[in-house]
């Protein structure tokens, strides 16, 4: 009794700001939720998601994000890792993993006044220097480049620019300070601070206040509860395409077999995302075995990969120096900070820009489908890196997934590329063909995935943006018929996911309403093209670095000649 007695008075003992800031000097892995202080250091090697996802959220209120992830269950789970609590309003430290620097009690001592919620990060301190010869100053301009629904009717513009500025967790007051040269950076920042709501404690409390009630109404709707009939008529879809590919294999016709196939893939990644998300059952072994069975038995990618790279992106969504999904050197750069060669967080390495980079980027919007044409092919690399290398977690739940995998891969191997390619098609040329034809039709995936953030803000407004200010910002949605749901598979409402990201993704179109009106409460914008619209957007992002890549080549090269010359 007395043990448990002082487990208690520790667990709610009060933590000062110092003293957590001090234990994160120490190397500790410390979280805010719910007020509650949690040192989840001994989990990080369990974390089913991935030890990046937590990394990113300490010292820092994560309750919006934890909660949006986890279940009920979970989450009382995590009181198990509880050490305190605070009092009052928390205001959030940047990560270490992200450049923030943190000091420990003999050095908060000698050094009182400062506050490491002012420090500029690492890579963004690399960045300040003299205005760049590559960037010509930003012109006004009125062709915007979002159209937004604003509850005050005025119309939002924008320049057609590169929207990056920081790394996360680089205060926006300060950047003004750190950036006087950079007068493009300064222009895409001073667009986004003028577009949506201040970033002061008030504002931004305001907006998850009303967040947080927004999210209890659509529970309290059933929205988080799955539509088990729409699932039963994506099993006849998929069914379907599968039988249709078999019986074009078993009568020769190989091209539109392969055709079928692809199309069977490219629906069947749908309830992969759903299944990572827990978006079905809601059970995390369940919904696992969901994904892993179709994404790596049928599919031969990794479901787990997926999912260790898609909950850091839904953290740091549009971040150039910590979201995976937009770091696609040397082939793509949405930001013009790729041309620095930023250090991936994720991937542990430089994305350098080497002189394969420049060349390529230069013709990046006349790329951009061909490559993702092929994207399937990088994705079976990437999976069989993430299972060999033994990349996600050894321990806790789900350390058996990576041996599932396995058996899931080898089977995918053995019907697909033995039973299908091999032992059905008779000489190469067909089979060549239907390989490249059922991988290629996958392509419109990759366009959907990558069209609801590419063409949207890559800048950071620092740790005192709040969590649904900073998804809304940086997500677009696409406008299309209720009919055609089925081809976009709920990736249409990416925005509403991204702030709701356990809700099955037949109630995401119920849900979007809700959010509009959200949206139109707390003044922030809500983006929606239609899938047209949107791509066309994209491909002007990409085309606009891509003109800054070449103006940049061609400085270099002339500043090149003029020192030859000059010797």
């Amino acid at each position: 009794m007395a043990q448990i007695q002082h487990t208690r008075r520790y667990r709610d003992q009060v933590l000062s700001r110092g003293r957590i800031e001090s234990l994160i000097a120490e190397g500790r892995k410390v979280v805010i939720v719910d007020g509650m202080v949690l040192k989840v250091d001994a989990w990080l090697p369990y974390h089913p998601g991935g030890d990046k996802a937590i990394l990113h959220l300490v010292g820092r209120d994560a309750t919006n994000e934890v909660k949006a992830f986890h279940s009920q269950e979970t989450q009382a789970f995590m009181q198990k890792y509880r050490i305190g609590r605070i009092e009052g309003q928390w205001q959030d430290f940047v990560p270490p993993i992200q450049g923030g620097s943190f000091r420990r009690d003999e050095d908060q001592q000698t050094d009182p006044v400062k506050d490491q919620g002012e420090t500029m990060c690492e890579d963004s301190s690399e960045s300040s220097q003299d205005p760049s010869p590559v960037f010509e100053p930003l012109k006004h301009r009125t062709a915007g480049l979002r159209r937004r629904r604003q509850s005050d009717g005025a119309a939002s513009e924008s320049s057609e620019t590169s929207l990056d500025t920081l790394a996360i967790g680089e205060p926006a007051l300060e950047i003004k300070k750190s950036y006087q040269g950079d007068e493009r950076t300064q222009q895409e920042l001073q667009h986004d601070l003028e577009t949506f709501p201040s970033l002061d404690a008030e504002t931004q409390y305001k907006i998850i206040h009303k967040y947080q009630e927004l999210d209890q109404r659509l529970r309290a709707e059933g929205l988080y509860d799955c539509n088990y009939w729409a699932y039963a008529i994506e099993g006849l879809r998929y069914t379907a395409l599968g039988l249709l590919a078999f019986l074009f294999l078993r009568i020769g016709w190989y091209l539109i077999s392969g055709l079928f196939l692809g199309m069977l893939w490219h629906q069947l990644v749908f309830t992969v995302h759903d299944a990572g998300h827990m978006g079905i059952t809601h059970n995390f072994h369940m919904d696992s075995c969901i994904g892993i069975f179709i994404a790596d038995f049928i599919g031969g990618l990794s479901c787990c990969w997926w999912k260790r790279n898609h909950n850091v992106h839904h953290i740091v969504t549009n971040s150039a120096q910590h979201d995976p999904d937009i770091q696609h050197m040397p082939f793509f750069a949405i930001s013009h900070r790729f041309f620095e060669s930023l250090r991936s967080t994720y991937y542990d390495r430089v994305m350098t820009c080497d002189p394969v980079a420049k060349f390529m980027l230069q013709y990046q919007h006349y790329l951009y489908y061909p490559i993702l044409t092929f994207g399937r092919f990088n994705l079976y690399v990437l999976s069989w890196q993430y299972i060999i290398m033994g990349q996600g977690p050894r321990k806790g739940p789900a350390w058996w997934h990576r041996y599932l995998e396995m058996v899931g891969h080898i089977f995918f191997w053995y019907w697909f590329g033995y039973l299908t390619v091999y032992k059905s098609i008779p000489d190469g040329w067909n089979r060549f063909l239907f390989v490249m034809i059922s991988h290629g039709v996958t392509m419109p995936v990759h366009v959907q995935i990558t069209l609801s953030h590419f063409a949207m803000s890559t800048a950071d407004l620092g740790v005192a943006e709040s969590f649904p200010q900073r998804m809304l910002r940086t997500t677009m949605d696409v406008d299309c018929p209720e009919w055609l749901d089925f081809f976009h598979g709920g990736l249409q409402f990416q925005a509403v996911h991204h702030l709701f990201p356990r809700m099955p993704r037949h109630n995401l179109r119920k849900a979007q309403k809700m959010v509009m009106e959200f949206c139109d409460d707390v003044k922030i914008p809500y983006t929606i093209y239609d899938f047209t619209e949107g791509n066309g957007k994209v491909i002007g992002r990409l085309e606009n670095i891509a003109k800054q890549a070449k103006i940049m080549s061609q400085c270099q090269k002339a500043a090149f000649n003029d020192v030859v010359e000059g010797h």
